[in-house]
């Protein structure tokens, strides 16, 4: 499938991933099998349990990121009948089908939690942790490289709002070539970006990388213009006018609702896509007071380095 998509050449069907009653009784066996004997999240293995089931699950969802739309939503699991713990437990094993799960904090964290925990939008807070939208971005676009696959894994669904849209980087890229390729060249040039207090003491609080890039196989993306403006604050850097002109560019064919889809995560759904070639938004959402609690365990997959969120090897 044409990774340059539209809102009009794809489907549900394009993403949807059904799961079936075998998963399902593996995923039970998994749970019921912690219960007897707990261990530490990050201490369980995919290969510790039989899950041929899942597996096969997981491998249509890899097919979808890979080589199909980029986009997959797995199709329910049933997370009411699971603990918090051991929702967390399964959304883990079933990401490490997907390959090595790095860290998304400083600290090491690698489970991450999306839910309005009511701090106030600043320096360090993610937009993530609030119930505030969040603009079209890519994951870590900050970083050494960027997760390739970023996974939400939801316990519960938003009251009101809370829609998620998703474009395609590679369209977005081919527009920009199409429309303006003068200003497509500057996004292959770095910019600074705000590294949102994620960095060791004493490090740098930007980073400099490119919009897009080339690996040698695949186009690779990072996309929040708020962090590039940001970073270019914190480095001391206005941008340039050129740079301010491609931002402006791509943000215009972003934004474009000819080129998203967009739906609500429910409950019991996972959803992955694959981060350098999508870029992906949230409406503001409201919770209703003393009821459930809109709640997502984010994963980030990321084959090269370490786990590590900085995980580039030594040379």
């Amino acid at each position: 499938m044409d990774k340059a998509w539209s809102r009009h050449t794809v489907t549900p069907a394009s993403w949807l991933v059904s799961l079936p009653d075998a998963c399902i009784a593996e995923l039970d066996d998994v749970v019921a099998k912690l219960r007897t004997r707990p261990s530490p999240v990050e201490h369980l293995a995919p290969e510790d349990f039989s899950l041929g089931g899942c597996a096969a699950v997981m491998a249509q969802v890899r097919d979808k990121l890979e080589h199909e739309v980029g986009l997959a939503v797995v199709d329910r699991f049933p997370v009411e009948r699971y603990e918090l713990d051991e929702n967390r437990a399964l959304a883990w094993l079933l990401a490490r089908m997907l390959g090595q799960v790095v860290a998304q904090k400083w600290n090491g964290a690698r489970i991450y939690d999306v839910k309005d925990t009511g701090q106030v939008l600043g320096y360090g807070v993610r937009r993530s942790i609030t119930n505030l939208d969040l603009p079209f971005h890519t994951d870590g676009g900050w970083l050494w490289m960027p997760p390739a696959f970023v996974g939400l894994y939801c316990l519960q669904s938003g009251q009101e709002g809370g829609i998620s849209r998703f474009v395609s980087l590679v369209t977005v890229h081919d527009e920009l070539r199409r429309r303006h390729p003068d200003l497509l060249a500057r996004l292959y040039r770095p910019f600074a970006w705000n590294r949102q207090a994620e960095h060791g003491e004493g490090d740098p609080p930007f980073a400099r990388k490119p919009v897009f890039e080339h690996d040698g196989r695949a186009l690779i993306g990072r996309y929040f213009e708020d962090y590039v403006v940001s970073g270019s604050e914190l480095a001391g850097e206005p941008l340039d006018d050129e740079g301010r002109a491609a931002l402006a560019a791509m943000r215009s064919i972003v934004n474009d609702p000819e080129h998203w889809v967009e739906f609500r995560i429910e409950t019991g759904q996972f959803q992955y896509l694959n981060n350098r070639e999508f870029a992906h938004s949230r409406t503001a959402f409201t919770d209703t007071a003393g009821g459930p609690q809109r709640h997502m365990v984010r994963l980030w997959n990321r084959d090269e380095g370490t786990p590590h969120l900085e995980g580039q090897l030594s040379t």
